[in-house]
């Protein structure tokens, strides 16, 4: 376990907590953990290292609350939490693993359609000098095979896959699906008709996303060529 300070200025104040890093992480990312388990000390402070204490009155004038698990709540949420520069090492160690395994598993030699082996996809990775970011895969998914591809022939097994979006969910959704896009269509109702080419290694991960922001109100259906 790492103590860090999670901290925030608004309102024209400053407010710090001591906060686990990897439990705080966890929960700025909406992760099914307490507050109570992410705090250190179950305290409120303007300076932690000093440890002077934040009065109730700022915390009411600021946060509409003395209750300090909603305030760390609302810190963690809107603030920045300290990552140590290890951590942030490791973090982009274990991304990049994450990257090489998905490559093995989901890229093919598109002259032999056999599989590259996790080492020759490491090796490519770092002789196309590509950035790997902590950013999910998704994300990053196009930028590092273009690169890596200069060095190393590759194509990622897709599937075809029509997807209609009701209106009122359109716009939160379509930062999901625009990654993959093939053609889009808006109907006269608002809804968004989309034909993507998703990588069939991330199916699930795009799944639960934009079933998530839709609350599974999407139609898909997997277009045959």
């Amino acid at each position: 376990m790492t103590d860090v300070i999670a901290r925030i200025k608004t309102g024209g104040k400053h407010f710090e907590i001591l906060v686990d890093v990897d439990k705080a992480l966890a929960f700025k990312k909406g992760g099914n953990i307490s507050i109570n388990e992410v705090l250190v000390i179950d305290k409120i402070f303007t300076d932690a290292k000093k440890g002077d204490h934040a009065s109730g009155k700022d915390l009411e004038e600021v946060f509409k609350t003395q209750d300090s698990a909603e305030v760390a709540r609302q810190i963690i949420k809107r603030g920045d939490i300290e990552v140590p520069v290890e951590y942030k090492h490791k973090e982009l160690s274990d991304k990049a693993k994450q990257i090489v395994t998905f490559l093995s598993k989901n890229a093919v030699d598109p002259r032999t359609g056999r599989p590259y082996t996790p080492e020759r996809i490491e090796s490519a990775i770092k002789e196309s000098g590509v950035n790997i970011t902590n950013k999910p895969i998704d994300s990053q998914l196009k930028e590092i095979t273009e690169k890596i591809a200069i060095i190393l022939p590759l194509r990622i097994e897709t599937k075809r896959i029509k997807i209609i979006i009701p209106a009122r969910y359109s716009g939160q959704a379509y930062g999901v699906v625009r990654t993959y896009k093939e053609r889009e269509e808006w109907m006269n109702n608002g809804d968004l008709e989309i034909i993507i080419n998703l990588p069939v290694g991330l199916q699930m991960e795009f799944y639960d996303k934009l079933n998530s922001l839709t609350h599974g109100s999407v139609i898909s259906q997997e277009v045959k060529e």
